[in-house]
């Protein structure tokens, strides 16, 4: 990546928040006419098309233009104000009924007349089965590239073989046969580029027709239209919103290059509305449920939104690589305005703390709803909001954890650590930063643009970080570039091979001034890198998909080939001194409020005696590896007998730690020692976080499609302060649309219980999660299954999906309890 501006970015975030723009309604479920044909009716497509609510017609790049802080640049995604119109739009005479040829609305006697369009567009019908879109909480038609579908057109007549018929399909606000955004479909005649229509049945004045869509198509929501000609006259159908046809990407079809040859990867990468998402340190992982919520009526349209909102060109939306280096900008506010303003200052006051949320949706609906951005995100929610996004789209998408993530920043390929002659850390020097663990995403496609070998996973990664052409985004970059070094290949590969498989090179500083290195720490980034495994809430370890086995051949030359390309190429020609003193760094499991303890282990390999001279310094941390001033430090000299082990311990009382927690409750110790006899220097960064509690979710009674239902949470505060403003946060897919709960103080070490009412909308097994969050104690997170019945004669769930959401609602306990 490129250097670009720092400042605090993707360590201390704290950017403003981006002016407003131009808002919009949230769309509305469309209500479901009583007849099964709709009609001819409505304005025209071009009437209705304007030039502030669609793409600026700008030439096919990766990109488009800058985009503007005016919300209305572009929307075939349902969320047109309606009356707006910009300057370069054009609107024809409205009209109510069929066309001729001639333009005046006449209905000769003989023309084939289009009466009524059946689209097989309801969630139940064989359309939405097949293309596995049938969850998604919508009354359109939804269907995926590659892969036929059916409808039924209603005549005025019989039709006759001397008839011809042809759809077409527009999108954007210039729609051009060349570009693939105006597709025309001659009925039985065979289209190009994979599209064809052909009549199945034709009974009295019903025509069936299986309509096929290329594998290639634009991935959006198109209108669309049927065209008539026959010896009476042409006709053309009015364009009618209810008869729009969103068009995704296609993990099914062979012929599509987001195709992914497993059903159980397919059910897991697409089709799974929640997940696991992964933090903490190596030694202690903590994990939290996600909802993406990617079905949820809404999100949809907010995912094409944002491809709107940057400018992309139509006629690049059906790349998926594109699209997703599209996604990667525009999920984070820099450059763009884009979906979430990142912040890691540990103020959030004008916000919501990162670690409250509990899934995209209300983020997502945030931003289409009102234009701008949402403050405030971090790693893991900049990644679940990706994951929601790609997967909506069609794309085989996960969330991936990396322990120990180094966010290199000067192109070396190593993570470079300065001391000054006694071994104490230079902060203003280490510019470098090790992550306790970072977010990104992996998702499936081949790489045409590449040469061969490079399908696969990709990694995408929407946190800002640094830029990649000037542009805070990150991907997509082929997971087998990464293993093997291959810096050179795009997008982003040093960056991130920097983040898994670097090495951390320890300066000290001489007496002369200059720095020599005194340590290699060949296994410290990258040590453990993971993801949710399919089927399951198991944890499955990848690491081995990103780099080879630690400390082999094929390991070592990897990241000295990638080195050789950075800035640093020579960094290993100067090694360290033999190593005969081991040291293993220990902390203890606490929770937070209670004390610690944390000890380092020192173990003489030699022969001979060893007089070790040991430094301790310790510090609070954010997880970005950004630390706070040393508030406790021991010093030590311990004697080691040949073979003999010895400890060295130092006890932390939470009185000591509490006036400098940050967020995730984590701490750094640095190690340092020098070997009297030998010359060894011993250096070791240790990362410990203390752990928070659980909320405890109780699920009482059975769960039916359409019948409210209670849930009880359960909370203990564990410290002996008040948490003051507390907010719960409750959502889950099919079950509760997001809703925000202020429950006000909880006291020191109290145990308090709320009950809360939701209505499921969709049967089968689903998840709700709920989050708490206060000034003084974050993190804290809890989930239930809940099994859903369908109701007596379901026909899938409510078109309203969920109910309202509830924002700022005031609860009273249910109960309050003591320690």
């Amino acid at each position: 990546m490129m250097d670009g501006p720092r400042s605090d970015v993707g360590r201390w975030g704290g950017n403003p928040l981006q002016p407003p723009t131009t808002p919009s309604p949230e769309p509305e479920p469309e209500p479901e006419p009583d007849r099964r044909f709709r009609r001819g009716g409505g304005r025209s497509f071009w009437a209705r098309c304007c030039g502030c609510c669609s793409c600026r017609n700008v030439a096919d790049d990766d990109w488009g233009p800058e985009p503007s802080d005016s919300r209305g640049r572009g929307s075939s995604s349902g969320t047109r104000r309606p009356g707006s119109r910009g300057s370069d739009s054009r609107q024809p005479v409205s009209r109510g009924s069929g066309v001729n040829a001639a333009g005046d609305g006449t209905i000769r006697e003989g023309m084939l007349v289009v009466t009524g369009v059946d689209l097989l567009s309801s969630r139940s019908d064989q359309n939405r089965q097949e293309h596995h879109t049938d969850e998604y909480e919508y009354d359109e038609l939804i269907v995926r590239r590659g892969q036929p579908f059916r409808m039924l057109l209603l005549l005025s007549r019989t039709y006759e073989s001397s008839d011809r018929i042809t759809l077409e399909l527009l999108i954007g606000n210039n729609p051009e046969v060349g570009k693939g955004t105006h597709v025309i479909i001659p009925v039985g005649k065979g289209g190009s580029g994979g599209w064809k229509a052909q009549v199945t049945k034709a009974s009295g004045q019903t025509l069936n027709l299986r309509v096929h869509t290329s594998p290639n198509a634009i991935i959006g929501k198109f209108q669309f239209t049927v065209r008539t000609q026959s010896d009476a006259g042409e006709f053309q159908l009015p364009f009618d919103p209810r008869n729009e046809i969103y068009i995704l990407f296609n993990p099914w079809c062979p012929e599509d290059i987001v195709y992914v040859d497993h059903e159980d990867w397919r059910q897991e990468y697409v089709l799974n509305e929640s997940g696991r998402i992964y933090y903490g340190t190596e030694a202690q992982i903590g994990e939290r449920t996600w909802n993406y919520g990617q079905f949820d009526h809404g999100v949809l349209d907010a995912c094409l939104y944002i491809l709107d909102r940057r400018g992309m060109p139509y006629g690049g939306r059906g790349d998926p690589v594109s699209v997703s280096r599209v996604i990667s900008a525009m999920v984070n506010s820099l450059d763009d305005n884009g979906v979430l303003i990142g912040n890691w200052s540990g103020d959030y006051s004008r916000g919501t703390n990162p670690s409250a949320w509990v899934g995209s949706v209300e983020i997502l609906l945030s931003y289409l709803r009102t234009g701008y951005s949402v403050p405030y995100g971090q790693c893991w929610v900049f990644a679940g909001v990706t994951t929601t996004v790609l997967r909506c789209l069609g794309l085989a998408t996960r969330t991936v954890t990396n322990f120990n993530s180094a966010h290199d920043t000067d192109t070396s390929l190593t993570m470079d650590i300065y001391f000054d002659e006694n071994m104490k850390p230079l902060e203003h020097l280490n510019h470098d930063s090790v992550w306790n663990f970072h977010v990104w995403n992996d998702c499936w496609m081949k790489r045409p643009d590449l040469p061969s070998g490079f399908d696969g996973w990709q990694v995408v990664d929407a946190t800002p970080q640094e830029t990649s052409s000037g542009i805070f985004c990150c991907g997509p970059c082929s997971v087998e570039s990464i293993k093997n070094g291959l810096v050179y290949m795009k997008y982003d590969t040093p960056f991130i091979f920097a983040e898994v498989n670097s090495d951390k090179v320890y300066w000290q500083r001489q007496d002369d001034g200059s720095f020599k290195i005194v340590y290699v720490e060949e296994k410290a980034i990258g040590t453990l890198i993971v993801t949710k495994a399919i089927g399951s809430n198991m944890r499955e370890d990848i690491t081995y998909l990103y780099k080879h086995p630690e400390g082999s051949d094929a390991e070592r030359k990897a990241v000295e080939t990638a080195a050789a390309h950075g800035s640093k190429p020579n960094v290993y020609a100067n090694r360290g001194s033999a190593e005969d003193v081991a040291m293993q760094v220990e902390a203890q499991d606490a929770v937070t409020g209670q004390d610690l303890m944390v000890s380092v282990m020192l173990t003489n390999h030699s022969s001979s005696r060893r007089t070790v001279k040991l430094h301790l310094y310790l510090s609070v941390t954010f997880y970005t590896g950004v630390t706070g001033t040393i508030f406790k430090e021991t010093k030590k000299e311990v004697e080691l007998a040949p073979g003999a082990s010895d400890r060295v311990t130092m006890p932390v009382a939470y009185k000591e730690y509490r006036p400098h927690l940050v967020d995730q409750g984590a701490m750094l110790l640095n190690v340092s020692g020098h070997v009297k006899e030998s010359g060894q220097v011993l250096a070791k960064q240790h990362t410990f976080r203390l752990r928070t509690p659980d909320l405890s979710l109780t699920l009482l009674g059975a769960a039916v499609v359409g019948q409210e239902c209670e849930v009880q949470i359960v909370f203990k505060n564990p410290l002996p302060v008040t948490l003051t403003n507390v907010v719960f946060r409750l959502e889950g897919s099919g079950l509760q649309r997001p809703k925000i709960l202020n429950v006000g103080d909880i006291g020191g070490n109290e145990t308090v219980t709320l009950r809360q009412t939701f209505v499921p909308v969709r049967p089968g097994p689903r998840q709700l999660i709920a989050s708490l969050d206060s000034p003084q104690l974050s993190q804290v997170h809890g989930v239930i299954q809940v099994d859903v019945a369908p109701a007596a004669g379901d026909r899938g769930f409510f078109s309203d999906a969920g109910g309202d959401s509830h924002l700022g609602e005031t609860i009273p306990m249910a109960s309050r309890g003591g320690a």
